[in-house]
């Protein structure tokens, strides 16, 4: 949606029309919420810049056709490479540019200098500005769209000052994800949940990002995608108290609303390399424990596999709690393939 040749009455009117309202963007319906203002600023000439990163280096392209005939234009792209061992400074940009630049050449080279090391010393996984212009000497971006990369979140906790990485338009963070989230921000392990159907008779509490991903792609296989309940993982090696409040948020949402097919809940991971699988199903079993009626009332089937630190002892705590639940539970070791749980839950469950 946008607002053209506006005075900032007209932006003030069309902004209280809007704010708040529902609208439908690629199939997917949402809320407006927020909005950008920007004035506008005469120029002649349209430039395009972008830097993006790969295995070997990251790379700038520039060219002096910039705006929405980039694309078209593409012949009139100039790369440069940058090795960030090296950095930018070694690279002679002028040279690289098109002669027709003319008095700009210094105002264009400043910039792009400028702005790859921004990036470089930011977190950026890309940064996209088209077009830009140079208005009295100076440049303006006009448009401009970025990726961060959040695994540098971290190193980049002081630059980004408590950044919050906006939910994908139309969905909204539920109270438990947002749970999930506030514990997660409180400890150094990871604890991720994304409610995928709430409806759903297939749960998972996966150990390990990797083997989540795994886990998720052979439910899917398998053909009970659309009963797949949630996403996410616990890895890190959270304490016994993280885990509790992790699996029994999941049971929580599990256990609201019966199926007459009954559901599964998959509590797998591959061979941990050190967190303490002992420590993390004490967790378990003590949320299994105090949801044990509504487990039963349920119809809950759980199937177990996992490895690494302590696992003998964890998966002992399993065993011994699944003689005194009245829940159906089976548990494997790392001798046991790690999505071989997948088939044993979904084969004879009715679609």
């Amino acid at each position: 949606l946008v607002l053209l040749d506006a005075n900032w009455d007209g932006a003030k009117r069309y902004l209280k029309e809007n704010m708040g309202k529902e609208v439908v963007v690629g199939g997917i319906a949402g809320r407006l919420t927020h909005f950008l203002i920007e004035p506008f600023i005469p120029h002649e000439g349209e430039f395009y810049v972008a830097i993006s990163s790969s295995s070997d280096g990251d790379n700038i392209f520039f060219s002096p056709e910039g705006g929405v005939s980039v694309e078209e234009n593409w012949d009139k792209v100039v790369q440069l490479h940058v090795n960030v061992l090296e950095g930018i400074d070694s690279i002679d940009i002028k040279s690289k540019l098109q002669k027709s630049l003319a008095g700009q050449i210094d105002a264009v080279e400043k910039f792009i200098r400028a702005l790859y090391k921004f990036y470089a010393e930011t977190g950026f996984a890309y940064l996209e500005i088209n077009p830009f212009a140079i208005h009295n000497g100076a440049v303006v971006p006009l448009d401009m769209v970025a990726k961060l990369d959040d695994a540098d979140e971290y190193w980049q906790r002081k630059r980004w000052n408590g950044l919050i990485f906006p939910e994908p338009f139309g969905r909204s963070l539920s109270k438990e994800e947002l749970f999930i989230k506030e514990l997660d921000s409180k400890t150094g392990a990871s604890l991720k949940l994304t409610i995928l159907n709430p409806d759903g008779r297939v749960w998972t509490m996966v150990a390990g990002g990797g083997a989540s991903v795994i886990y998720a792609d052979t439910i899917c296989d398998l053909g009970f995608a659309k009963e797949m309940a949630n996403y996410g993982e616990y890895s890190g090696d959270p304490n016994t108290e993280e885990t509790y409040y992790y699996t029994k948020t999941i049971l929580d949402l599990m256990t609201r609303k019966k199926d007459p097919r009954g559901k599964m809940l998959l509590i797998g991971g591959a061979i941990a390399n050190f967190t303490d699988v002992a420590k993390t199903f004490k967790g378990v079993t003590m949320a299994l424990e105090e949801y044990q009626k509504k487990l039963q009332d349920t119809g809950v089937k759980i199937y177990v596999r996992r490895g690494g630190p302590n696992y003998e002892q964890g998966l002992k705590l399993m065993r011994s709690l699944g003689n005194r639940l009245g829940v159906p539970i089976e548990v494997y070791g790392p001798e046991t393939h790690m999505t071989r749980i997948v088939p044993l839950a979904l084969e004879g469950a009715s679609q």
